[in-house]
């Protein structure tokens, strides 16, 4: 008894799954990472200070960057940009959900049924070529000048999408693992929920990224008409005060934001499915 406590008490302590991803993080590479970034942003800023020295266009056509801080700082303040963010991402969510569930359901059913794919599955190809923005006349028609059109433009702008990165997940599923389930008797539940789905994630991962896109850049045309709240009309509230370091302010938290949901929900989605479907290099 006194050996095996012996022998336990040599071996290595046993390190955590956290000890153990700190462990193989590669800190000089996030550093040197971090670095090219900011250099890379710190030069732009350089060059548009540069641009705004050399006066080749009126201050109140290009603004400096201390005046579009200073406009961003001002309307941070009060509330005003805060709160357009949270109108225009609940906007987002809401729109951007529904053409995610239809999106999916119709994409599979195109790519299951050959006769679905040869009517509906069409359709969606020639309707992706489609601008979102074509849909706002209509939009008002139907639904006049409200929040009603606005997720109407932004479902328009990422459905399709989505259902063609469905119907291609459906698709390149090799047909023996749809032979092997119902072979072993798998139910219509079960070859959808244990085959089909699994073998839809990697494309549609990429496809819930593009859709994503296509339905922030539809709400902010959306948003840019309609008399509405968001950034988007904040972005034409400064043109319509012709105020450029408004505008500009408005341009760069439109790109954090989408920016920011990339990073945080996109990006950590590609990485997982990298890993887990064995994409990722060894």
């Amino acid at each position: 008894m006194q050996s095996r406590d012996a022998d336990l008490a040599t071996l290595p302590p046993v390190q955590s799954g956290i000890a153990r991803r700190l462990k193989d993080v590669d800190l000089s590479g996030i550093a040197l990472k971090v670095l090219r970034i900011g250099l890379f942003y710190l030069a732009l800023l350089g060059l548009w200070q540069l641009v705004y020295e050399l006066q080749f266009w009126p201050s109140y056509v290009v603004p400096s960057p201390k005046d579009v801080w200073d406009s961003f700082s001002r309307y941070w303040d009060n509330g005003l940009i805060q709160e357009a963010v949270q109108t225009s991402m609940q906007r987002m969510i809401i729109g951007y959900s529904i053409s995610l569930v239809i999106g999916v359901i119709v994409g599979m059913a195109a790519g299951t049924w050959k006769w679905v794919d040869e009517t509906v599955g069409s359709l969606i190809l020639g309707m992706q070529s489609l601008p979102s923005i074509t849909w706002i006349p209509l939009a008002i028609l139907w639904f006049g000048l409200n929040d009603g059109a606005i997720l109407f433009i932004v479902f328009m702008g990422s459905v399709f999408a989505v259902a063609v990165s469905a119907r291609a997940g459906v698709k390149g599923l090799p047909p023996l693992y749809r032979k092997a389930a119902l072979t072993m008797g798998a139910s219509r539940y079960q070859l959808t929920r244990y085959v089909l789905l699994p073998a839809m994630v990697p494309a549609m991962a990429q496809g819930l990224k593009l859709g994503w896109s296509f339905a922030w850049r539809s709400l902010m045309a959306a948003e840019l008409i309609f008399v509405s709240y968001g950034l988007g009309h904040l972005l034409n509230l400064g043109r319509e005060l012709n105020d450029m370091s408004l505008v500009m302010a408005i341009m760069i938290c439109i790109i954090a934001t989408g920016l920011a949901v990339e990073l945080l929900v996109f990006g950590r989605l590609e990485s997982w499915v990298r890993e887990r479907w064995g994409y990722s290099a060894s």
